[in-house]
């Protein structure tokens, strides 16, 4: 049996049912380092119709939830649909009925005591049972601190069968909340039921960061009207409708999480997209000398 030179072995493929095609480019196509280069790699898939846009849109979720925190997403403190357990159940139910959550956050008076959890299907007890105490039926609530990475959480929300997390600042107090729904929709885009709507005042929410003051997380599909009266901008909306379209137009391509880039005086900052569009930005307004160099 005639033995193999020094070294020979290395270019055996113990693969053989590959092609020969793939072989050799196993042999010179060189690995990506970093997320960078993968992310690079992949695009470069989806151009070549080898991976399809939801596809790859699922593969840069998975990514940014492995960068993103609980404050990123979270449902802010005043948007919270909480019940008053100190109130007549009559009070809330309305509430209850309108917004047609499954759970809801129960405080005890304040919004920073929040003692438990009321799933809605433990309040068809109330119109069945004579007598009905709400404390009773709440489950614990869960709290976790403000900078927890989505994808810790995700595993925690998994491994204990929760779906809900109150989101605590670093005082103790109530910052606001998140769900398994919100991290999942970081991965496979937002999941919409029949009693989702959309707010147009929820369109822009003001960011007040101490170091940097005021900023506006602005969804890419806020028309630009609506920024323009909201931000005192003067942006045409003849060629675009959106704010998405905008910055898509500014940048001539589909803006990438991460990409900073200034527009007539305003800084922008892509939080959130996936291969087909942009879906939340932040955005700034520059000081005068610097929106001047933009300009």
């Amino acid at each position: 049996m005639q033995d193999h030179p020094s070294g020979a072995n290395k270019l055996i493929d113990t693969k053989p049912h590959r092609s020969l095609f793939e072989r050799l480019t196993a042999l010179i196509s060189p690995e990506p380092e970093n997320r960078a280069e993968l992310l690079e790699i992949l695009h470069e898939a989806h151009e070549r119709n080898l991976i399809d846009a939801d596809a790859l849109s699922m593969i840069e979720g998975v990514f940014q939830v492995s960068d993103l925190s609980a404050r990123d997403i979270m449902v802010p403190r005043s948007q919270m649909d909480a019940i008053d357990i100190t109130k007549p159940i009559e009070e809330w139910m309305p509430l209850v009925l309108e917004t047609a959550h499954s759970r809801f956050p129960a405080i005890d008076g304040d919004r920073d005591k929040v003692v438990g959890i009321l799933l809605a299907k433990d309040l068809l007890r109330y119109y069945a049972e004579e007598s009905f105490e709400v404390r009773d039926m709440l489950r614990p609530a869960v709290f976790i601190p403000e900078s927890k990475q989505l994808n810790v959480l995700l595993r925690d929300f998994r491994a204990n069968r929760n779906h809900m997390a109150i989101v605590v600042d670093e005082y103790g107090g109530v910052a606001g909340l998140i769900t398994i729904e919100d991290v999942l929709e970081q991965i496979v885009g937002d999941i919409e039921d029949e009693y989702d709507f959309d707010e147009e005042e929820d369109n822009i929410l003001p960011v007040r960061d101490g170091a940097r003051g005021l900023r506006w997380r602005v969804k890419a599909l806020t028309e630009i009207e609506q920024f323009n009266e909201t931000l005192g901008t003067q942006f045409s909306d003849e060629d675009v409708d959106t704010i998405g379209g905008l910055v898509a137009n500014h940048l001539g391509r589909v803006p990438r999480k991460g990409d900073i880039f200034d527009i007539d005086g305003l800084r922008f900052e892509v939080l959130r997209a996936d291969a087909r569009q942009v879906h939340v930005l932040l955005v700034e307004k520059l000081p005068e000398q610097d929106a001047q160099a933009t300009s």
